[in-house]
C-alpha cells in the first residue's frame, strides 16, 4: 500500500540476514523495534544497546554509525521486497483506472508521495548514502530500476497506444519522467522538508503539468 512504513513492515516479517551472529541479530531486532516505536533520529545508540544488551562501542565495532545499522536491516528488505511493493503499486495507480496519462501521473506520484511521508526519515538516509557509496547503488539500483522501469514502460506502451505521448523510446520517457519525480522528491524530503498542504497540492500540480506537456504528443 502506498502508506506502508517499511519499519513496521520488517518488524511484522521478521526475516533477518542468516549471516549475523546471535549478538548481531539482537542488535539488529532491537534497533527495528525502536526506529518503528520512536522514529530513527529519536533513537540513540545507547538506546540499541541497552535494549539489545549490549555495550554501546559494540554497535560501532559491529556497524560503525547507526545509518549503517538502519541500512543493513533496510537494504535486504527491499531487495527481498522489491516485487511485491511494485505489484501493490500496479494494483493502486492502474492504467486501466486512469484514462488519461494525466490522472496515471498525478495517481503515481500522489502515491510515492505517501510512501515518503510514512518513511521519510528512512528516505533521508539511503538518499544521503546513496551520494556517497557505490556499492549501495549498484546493489539497489539494479532491484528498483527493474521493477519500475517495467511498470512504467507497460503505462507508456498503453498510453503511446492511445495516442497520448509522443513518438520517443520508451527508456527515455521513463528516465525523464523517474528522474524528474525523484528530483522533486528529492528536493521536497531531504533538501527543503518543510512544505505545507498547500504548497504540496501546488508542487503535485506543477510537476504534473510539466511532465505531461513535456511528453505529450499534442503540439
Amino acid at each position: 500500500m502506498s502508506s506502508i512504513n517499511i519499519l513496521e513492515a520488517i518488524v511484522a516479517k521478521s526475516k533477518l540476514s542468516k549471516k549475523e551472529t546471535a549478538k548481531q541479530q539482537k542488535i539488529v531486532e532491537s534497533a527495528i523495534a525502536l526506529f518503528a516505536e520512536k522514529g530513527y533520529s529519536n533513537t540513540s545508540t545507547s538506546e540499541i544497546a541497552k535494549k539489545s544488551g549490549v555495550a554501546e562501542g559494540t554497535i560501532f565495532r559491529h556497524y560503525g554509525t547507526k545509518e549503517n545499522l538502519l541500512l543493513s536491516v533496510i537494504a535486504p528488505f527491499l531487495k527481498e521486497s522489491m516485487p511485491d511493493l511494485a505489484k501493490d503499486l500496479r494494483e493502486e495507480v492502474n492504467p486501466d483506472n486512469n484514462t488519461r496519462f494525466e490522472d496515471f501521473i498525478e495517481s503515481l506520484i500522489r502515491n510515492r508521495l505517501n510512501f515518503l511521508k510514512a518513511n521519510r526519515e528512512i528516505f533521508r538516509v539511503v538518499i544521503k548514502e546513496l551520494l556517497y557509496r557505490d556499492e549501495l547503488r549498484y546493489d539497489l539500483f539494479p532491484h528498483i530500476g527493474k521493477e519500475m522501469s517495467a511498470f512504467i514502460g507497460n503505462a507508456i506502451n498503453d498510453y503511446k497506444a492511445r495516442g497520448e505521448l509522443a513518438d520517443i523510446p520508451n527508456d527515455q520517457l521513463i528516465r525523464m519522467i523517474l528522474s524528474t519525480i525523484g528530483s522533486q522528491f528529492v528536493v521536497r524530503f531531504v533538501l527543503s522538508p518543510e512544505t505545507n498542504a498547500d504548497n504540496e497540492e501546488r508542487e503535485i500540480e506543477s510537476l504534473v503539468r510539466f511532465i505531461v506537456y513535456g511528453v505529450s504528443a499534442r503540439d
